[in-house]
C-alpha cells in the first residue's frame, strides 16, 4: 500500500467534489449577472513517489498522516482566471463559504517571486462525509488551490518545462528572457483590467 493508504481511495471524489463546488459558486455569479469567476479548472492529485519525495525532503516520517495532514496539498486545484480581478474574487467567495475553511494563503500576485512566477495559493479545510487520517479532526482534509490568471499560467507552463528540462543551451539566458517576459505580462494583466473596468464602469 502506498504512502496514502486506505485514504488514498477518497482522494480523487474530494477533488471532484470541491470542483463541483467551485461550479456552484461560478454558476451562482452568473445568476447573478456577474462576470463569470474563471476560465477553467484542472485538478490533480500528488502521485506517491512525488509525495514521497517530499516528505523526504521535508524531514517527515514517511506515513500518511505526513501525506495528508502535513504536507496538505495531496489534493490540488487549479482556477484559471480571465483577469486578476477574478482571482480576488473567487478567494472572498471561498472566505465566505460554508463548506471550507482558509487555513493558508500566500499572494504571489502582490508580490511575485524572485523569478517572476505569480499565482495565489490557498490551503482549503474541506470537511468531507469520508473517514480522515486524523482522528481529531473527523472527516477533514486539505486541498492546494492555485489562482491565477490566463497569462500567470501561460508563463508557469513554460517555466515548469525549463525546470524539468535537463541540457538546456543557453539556460541562464532563458531564465533572464522568462523573467523579462513575466514582467510584461504582468503589466498585461493590469492593462486588461483596467480596459475591462473603462467597459463596465456605467454598468
Amino acid at each position: 500500500m502506498g504512502i496514502y493508504g486506505e485514504y488514498g481511495s477518497y482522494l480523487s471524489r474530494i477533488k471532484d467534489d470541491v470542483m463541483n463546488k467551485l461550479s456552484v459558486l461560478n454558476q451562482r455569479e452568473l445568476d447573478n449577472n456577474q462576470t463569470k469567476l474563471y476560465e477553467h479548472l484542472i485538478g490533480r492529485i500528488k502521485a506517491e513517489d512525488s509525495m514521497v519525495e517530499k516528505c523526504s525532503r521535508k524531514g517527515y516520517e514517511l506515513s500518511s498522516r505526513s501525506a495528508l495532514y502535513e504536507c496538505k496539498d495531496a489534493i490540488g486545484i487549479r482556477v484559471v482566471c480571465n483577469f486578476i480581478d477574478d482571482v480576488y474574487r473567487s478567494i472572498e467567495l471561498l472566505r465566505a463559504a460554508d463548506w471550507c475553511e482558509i487555513v493558508k494563503e500566500k499572494d504571489y500576485i502582490t508580490r511575485s517571486k524572485p523569478n517572476g512566477y505569480r499565482s495565489y495559493h490557498l490551503i482549503l479545510k474541506v470537511a468531507t462525509p469520508y473517514p480522515s487520517v486524523d482522528l481529531n479532526d473527523a472527516g477533514c482534509y486539505f486541498v492546494e488551490v492555485q489562482l491565477r490568471t490566463i497569462a500567470m499560467d501561460s508563463w508557469a507552463s513554460l517555466e515548469h518545462e525549463m525546470k524539468y528540462k535537463h541540457n538546456i543551451r543557453n539556460s541562464k539566458q532563458i531564465v533572464k528572457e522568462l523573467k523579462r517576459c513575466a514582467d510584461q505580462l504582468a503589466s498585461c494583466d493590469v492593462q486588461m483590467q483596467t480596459i475591462r473596468q473603462l467597459i463596465h464602469e456605467n454598468d
